[in-house]
């Protein structure tokens, strides 16, 4: 009797080799076998496009009792070592638990696995295709089963979801080198600070004893027991400058982390003292390090200035008001154009405001574009700077003290929900 007769017969058939005959089921499972001792998953991973809801496993077994059926011959399974994955098939619960070893005394929320298979092997799966009649690209990649049979027990055994695009654990089973890698993302943490002392640079520089990055990063360090912390802030003030206001904002950059939630605020409060403070501190996703990085923002500054020559007023009153809201072109000022190209860049201010304290000291507070150099818009720099205070004043013009009061996004703020990386619940931990 002609079991795929009919109707049954037309839905069974499946692609051969460009100009050949289409072969039933049946046939293609005896080709497949054809070509000597195969595991069920190798049996099955040419045709995984096959069905929905099984694994290759199930469908190879399927084909072997299809095929016994058929022939009424008793059902055996292989008798030898699998020829295609020479056996790694077999070892999928045993990859799971090694990775799991690996893994150590780690937190995580994501995974991810991926899977380095010897050459022979890829070229073992093109050879029982090629042997079969099949076309090359049929079914699936062994590389693909393994990630997805692996990783499932993984996740399983951790409870955790599995993550392709940024996970928080990355594991690399190398099939060739007999040897497993895990990648531990970086934790992300946005926040806002505020520099309380003069002579302070934002990240680690060997002429100064410390800066804010080494105020900032210690207990993070150890909530999150990462090997490393990397500071990124949106821009910098001089290292003479103060930062007030709400802050100046930044990531925190925990590398290799074994840790994957904490109390910010907590952390917030343990690295607030006298001459840091911190606030506004959020997870986010790593995307967020090149938004404060490169988001177009505009900065609010107070700078204290004496003047060579006594000024009224109403003389600082109109220099002020023509510089309101001018385009100012800047060449790169004297103090950093050994390390900087020599460029001409046009800056606007946005506003300006100021006031005498006495008749060679004034405050100006300007509102300006991002890159705008305020002691030089005061100096003018030799000319460097066109217009400036000094030169619209007619007087030398020094700043003794600058304070940034604000860093605010142009078109949005810094942190929007989109970069907010807010989990649920605890994430998974050891004992596992």
């Amino acid at each position: 009797m002609n079991l795929l007769a009919g109707p049954a017969r037309m839905a069974s058939v499946l692609p051969a080799e460009p100009g050949a005959q289409t072969m039933t089921l049946l046939e293609a499972a005896r080709a497949l076998l054809a070509t000597g001792s195969l595991c069920d998953a190798c049996l099955g991973r040419p045709v995984a496009d096959r069905s929905f809801g099984l694994t290759n496993e199930e469908r190879g077994r399927a084909l072997r009792t299809g095929v016994a059926l058929a022939d009424d011959e008793p059902y055996a399974d292989p008798d030898a070592d699998c020829w295609v994955c020479e056996g790694h098939c077999a070892r999928f619960d045993a990859y799971a638990d090694r990775l799991v070893d690996a893994l150590g005394e780690t937190e995580l929320y994501t995974y991810q696995v991926g899977t380095r298979v010897p050459p022979l092997l890829e070229e073992n799966g093109r050879l029982l295709r090629e042997q079969a009649g099949f076309d090359p690209e049929a079914g699936e990649p062994l590389k693909r089963e393994l990630n997805r049979e692996v990783g499932r027990r993984l996740g399983a055994t951790l409870g955790a979801e599995v993550d392709f695009e940024r996970p928080d654990v990355q594991f690399l089973l190398d099939l060739d080198a007999d040897a497993v890698e895990v990648r531990r993302n970086s934790v992300t943490v946005y926040g806002r600070y505020r520099k309380l002392q003069r002579g302070l640079p934002q990240t680690e520089w060997d002429a100064y004893e410390t800066s804010v990055e080494e105020h900032v990063a210690p207990p993070f360090l150890g909530a999150f027991r990462a090997t490393d912390a990397v500071f990124h802030g949106a821009g910098r003030e001089d290292v003479d400058a103060l930062m007030l206001g709400p802050g100046r904002p930044f990531v925190l950059e925990l590398k290799e982390p074994r840790r994957r939630d904490a109390d910010l605020d907590a952390l917030a409060a343990e690295a607030t003292g006298e001459t840091v403070e911190l606030e506004g501190l959020a997870f986010v996703t790593h995307e967020t390090i090149a938004r404060v990085k490169g988001h177009d923002a505009t900065k609010t500054y107070r700078a204290t200035v004496a003047l060579a020559e006594s000024v009224t007023e109403a003389a600082l009153d109109a220099a002020l008001a023509d510089l309101d809201g001018a385009t100012v072109d800047q060449r790169t000022p004297t103090r950093v154009d050994h390390r900087r190209a020599d460029t001409v860049r046009e800056r606007a201010v946005l506003s300006v405001d100021g006031a005498l304290t006495d008749d060679r000291t004034a405050v100006v507070d300007v509102h300006g574009e991002g890159g705008l150099y305020i002691k030089e818009l005061m100096s003018g720099d030799g000319g460097r700077t066109e217009p400036s205070l000094a030169g619209l004043l007619g007087v030398d013009v020094t700043v003794e003290t600058l304070d940034v009061l604000d860093v605010e996004g142009v078109d949005e703020p810094f942190l929007t929900p989109a970069y907010r990386r807010d989990r649920d619940g605890e994430p998974a931990s050891p004992p596992w």
